[in-house]
């Protein structure tokens, strides 16, 4: 019941289902429900509550529990938020895969952790899958859907219509891979970053802007492989036009950064007199980006409806 467990109860709440929280210590989930409720009355205030249930419709569909036999029962999809520990979570999934039957989903969180590392030698392998939000899920709706090797199709496409029948935009992979796709993408972004502020190239603060004013802006509505579309007559086109100068600017790039040393203390130093490392003043700040989330996915549901 941490942040990610939170934010699913309330994703799957706003979908209109039945979510029981579950954790080993009953003070975390007190304060899990009134964080919820919180955040609930404060979106439905603004504007921004999600599904088609009230507030208190929605607060009346979770309740919490400490006890994990009595947590499961019933359940036809269990979403594990443990830490990304993979002996914690190989403990808890193999708690669950003595008391769940042959038709419910067991699904994790784990944002790095291969599905053959987490269930293999599970009973319930087949019934096994990792669904991976984007922190926070209830602002980010993309989920990472990744199979074990032996998880049958009818898991995936389960887990497959269930998020997008609770709003969110679940992705296949087609199999496992480190790091899945979105972290790949992230790595490969963060890496170039750290390499160019590292090497002088940029300020750490201009930086952050070139993606947030710049290919941030794009990418809030279409990937790169559509830019890549856009940005010339087709893909085909854009590669007979740009592929030489790719591979120009791509052999340039160095080696993978330690992210140690003077750009740590570079970058660190920018951000902090940006945004102070103080807890009031980060949570404030990510207040602020959920709420920009909010907005920007009110925005692209109003033009898709369009």
């Amino acid at each position: 019941s941490g942040l990610i467990g939170r934010s699913w109860a309330m994703v799957f709440a706003a979908g209109g289902f039945k979510v029981k929280l579950y954790d080993i210590a009953q003070q975390q989930l007190t304060s899990a429900l009134e964080n919820i409720r919180k955040q609930m009355k404060e979106m439905e205030k603004s504007g921004f509550l999600k599904g088609a249930l009230s507030a208190e419709q929605q607060l009346a569909l979770i309740s919490v529990c400490t006890d994990l036999k009595a947590a499961v029962e019933g359940a036809t999809f269990i979403q594990e938020c443990t830490p990304e520990d993979l002996e914690l979570k190989k403990k808890i999934f193999g708690q669950l895969d003595l008391i769940v039957g042959d038709n419910v989903i067991l699904s994790s969180s784990t944002s790095c952790l291969l599905p053959s590392k987490l269930f293999t030698g599970l009973k319930h392998v087949k019934q096994c899958i990792v669904s991976h939000p984007v922190n926070p899920p209830y602002f980010v709706p993309l989920v990472e859907i990744v199979p074990h090797p032996e998880t049958v199709p009818s898991t995936t496409e389960r887990t497959y219509a269930l998020m997008k029948k609770i709003g969110q935009s679940p992705v296949k992979l087609n199999r496992e891979i480190e790091g899945f796709v979105l972290n790949r993408l992230q790595y490969a972004v963060i890496s170039e970053a750290w390499r160019l502020v590292g090497e002088g190239v940029i300020s750490p603060t201009d930086l952050d802007l070139v993606m947030s004013d710049g290919l941030g802006m794009r990418y809030a509505f279409i990937g790169p492989l559509e830019t890549m579309h856009l940005n010339a007559e087709g893909v085909s086109n854009y590669c007979e036009r740009y592929a030489e100068g790719m591979r120009l600017v791509l052999n340039t790039f160095g080696p993978i950064p330690e992210f140690s040393g003077e750009t740590v203390q570079k970058v660190n130093q920018a951000l902090s007199e940006k945004i102070p490392v103080v807890p009031k003043v980060l949570d404030a700040r990510r207040k602020w980006r959920d709420e920009c989330l909010t907005g920007l996915a009110k925005l692209k549901t109003q033009m898709k409806s369009d």
